[in-house]
């Protein structure tokens, strides 16, 4: 049997911890789910409880950059996803990566700045 090296074994998440990585209501993620058709998480027993793959998620973190990072209109977001599916997913990825750099960045020049 292989190791898996992945550190992300969660398979799915609730809609409280999919609002919290992102910093939305739930009402918000609700919402998206009726304003973008592809956005559709699991839905499973009697009380209708959502359960998020990490596909779900990638959605998400594309319509949260084009809504509230970029502040497009929910109209404007839906037609850049339609028109450009990739381009906008490319993007998306980009300015994710460039966060996690710049607090890479910060966390060093702290560090620095403590040895000084």
């Amino acid at each position: 049997m292989a190791l898996n090296l992945n550190k992300n074994l969660k398979l799915y998440y609730n809609i409280h911890e999919v609002a919290e990585m992102f910093g939305v209501n739930e009402s918000t993620l609700r919402y998206w789910e009726k304003e973008f058709t592809y956005l559709r998480p699991k839905v499973s027993g009697p009380a209708k409880i959502r359960q998020y793959q990490e596909k779900d998620i990638e959605q998400i973190r594309l319509i949260h950059n084009l809504v509230k990072v970029r502040g497009f209109k929910i109209a404007a977001a839906r037609k850049i996803i339609n028109a450009n599916r990739n381009g906008a997913d490319r993007k998306t990825e980009v300015l994710s990566r460039l966060i996690n750099i710049s607090s890479e960045l910060q966390s060093l020049r702290k560090q620095l700045d403590y040895l000084t």
